[in-house]
């Protein structure tokens, strides 16, 4: 199991890259990634180009629903960003979750 430091240090690599993405201009949206086996929900926001206030917070105390939601384990996150993982291989295998609206998912599919 990844320490939440290390999960720290992937989400804001893995967002922060999503956030700078040319395709990703203009996206404004709230962000959330649930480590079930940390028991830790990361809350976060994409915009202008960059993430920012990232923090974890106590999965099921009153977690704020975020616009685009990701669910894995802490080592599936650590492993997407070592390259050991491929984002799309972990989806369709179900070791990652990811919801969002539709408009958040069309642009989505062009980052991933």
């Amino acid at each position: 199991m990844a320490t939440m430091d290390q999960c720290m240090t992937a989400l804001t690599g893995i967002l922060g890259d999503l956030a700078a993405h040319p395709a990703a201009a203009g996206l404004d949206r709230n962000v959330s990634c649930r480590l079930p086996d940390l028991e830790q929900v990361v809350l976060g926001r994409l915009s202008s180009g960059s993430v920012r206030d990232l923090r974890p917070v106590p999965d099921g105390a009153d977690v704020p629903r975020a616009d685009i939601r990701l669910t894995m384990s802490s080592d599936d996150l650590v492993a997407l960003t070592d390259g050991r993982l491929a984002f799309g291989d972990a989806w369709k295998d179900g070791r990652v979750k990811l919801e969002a609206g539709l408009r958040d998912l069309l642009r989505l599919r062009k980052l991933l």
